[in-house]
């Protein structure tokens, strides 16, 4: 009889399915592992927090990690995982190496959810009001990312734009890729029956974790820019602004008497982006995959978004409402959205083929699997062609495990 396989997954942050989509992605990986009977632990220096999701129901052990401790590498070297997943590069820059010391023959996988540095760079390109250019990938955080990129066995990325990013701007080896976007359940008629219908819905609205810097501004972007264009054409229309994590500055900018509401966190994100007529994403920056937009599509709601929002998210098909990148055409766009209910229509049915032919969970849940097994069985021999891998993780443990353990016999 085969012992039963563990995967440690270390969080930055507990996961929040409700609150972000980087929350429902860990929830999406953790199926695929508990589908093939893998026993999983769950560890994270984050302090607890009442909107993540309860591990011990759906079945996973909780440890709650300490940083530059040594009581971590009891905990790994006792635990013995077969697998160990970084939630973003960040917590493999803290506990990689003491996996690597303790665990050697573990895999080691990073989930970068979107690339940091890509985003950082639009940011700064952004905040210099300037065109993006690859030269901003030039960073001390592109430097930090691919060296763990490098580090780990296997990097999960999210997007197609960031898989050619990583081979052609990076030169990262292919093999060290899994070309991994959001795995969903697909739209079957049924679901489509469920969409309430034009008539059935009012208002825009806009949802996105606030601690997330692109959904800020964006919400910045529509309250300066776009929304007083929309409301000047449609006096009666509200915008509903719903996110988790709202701080006073978004507290500030509720106007009801100007039609922008601002709601905060939404108990059921699909009621409500079921019950509005248009969502809006006035991206102008970020990376990886937009999970707003995946639950609009879901949802049977058109929405109006940036080529940024979009990027990556529809392949080859026609986007379920429009892409603008000018504020005038964004609310242009809106408006028509909105008010022409045979447009409306029409795009409201054009995501069901995203969804259905570019995220199809059993598929890509499959692939990732046999990605993973295939690695475990010839793991020597993968580690053997990553010699920057090899060589990154020679002086990164040297560098930061001094510092680390510096830290640590001074905290004593």
């Amino acid at each position: 009889m085969n012992e039963q396989k563990k995967l440690l997954i270390i969080g930055s942050v507990w996961p929040e399915p409700n609150s972000s989509a980087a929350g429902s992605r860990m929830i999406q990986i953790i199926e695929q592992f508990q589908q093939n009977g893998w026993e999983i632990t769950f560890g994270s220096i984050a302090g607890d927090s009442e909107f993540s999701v309860d591990l011990k129901e759906i079945g996973i052990q909780k440890e709650s990690l300490k940083l530059n401790d040594g009581s971590f590498d009891t905990f790994v070297k006792e635990l013995k995982p077969d697998i160990v997943l970084f939630d973003r590069f960040m917590t493999e820059e803290q506990f990689g190496w003491r996996v690597a010391d303790q665990c050697p023959d573990a895999l080691r996988i990073l989930d970068t959810e979107d690339l940091h540095c890509l985003r950082a760079g639009r940011r700064k390109a952004w905040n210099e009001s300037r065109a993006f250019t690859l030269d901003d990938l030039m960073s001390d955080i592109s430097r930090r990312e691919i060296a763990s990129i490098f580090r780990c066995d296997l990097s999960l990325i999210i997007s197609e734009y960031e898989m050619n990013l990583l081979t052609e701007f990076f030169n990262v080896d292919p093999s060290l890729l899994l070309y991994l976007p959001f795995m969903l359940n697909p739209i079957d008629e049924s679901d489509k029956q469920s969409w309430p219908g034009y008539n059935s819905r009012q208002h825009f609205i806009s949802i996105g974790n606030f601690l997330h810097q692109p959904n800020w501004n964006a919400v910045l972007y529509l309250k300066e820019e776009i929304w007083p264009k929309i409301r000047a054409e449609l006096p009666d229309a509200e915008l509903h602004i719903y996110g988790a994590y709202s701080s006073a500055k978004v507290e500030q900018m509720h106007k009801p008497n100007k039609g922008f509401i601002v709601k905060g966190r939404a108990e059921d994100a699909q009621s409500v982006m079921k019950n509005a007529r248009v969502c809006l994403a006035s991206l102008r920056f970020g990376a990886g995959l937009k999970g707003k937009l995946i639950e609009a599509m879901q949802c049977g709601t058109p929405s109006v978004t940036t080529s940024i929002g979009a990027e990556a998210m529809h392949g080859n098909y026609d986007w379920p409402g429009f892409i603008e990148d000018k504020s005038e055409d964004f609310a242009a766009s809106a408006i028509r959205l909105y008010i022409d209910e045979k447009r409306w229509s029409e795009e409201q049915s054009k995501g069901k083929c995203i969804i259905n032919d570019l995220y199809p969970k059993e598929e890509l849940g499959k692939r990732f699997m046999k990605c993973v097994k295939d690695l475990i069985s010839s793991i020597d021999e993968h580690r053997k062609k990553n010699f920057i891998g090899s060589m990154l993780m020679h002086h990164s443990m040297a560098s930061t495990k001094f510092m680390s353990r510096w830290i640590e016999e001074k905290n004593r």
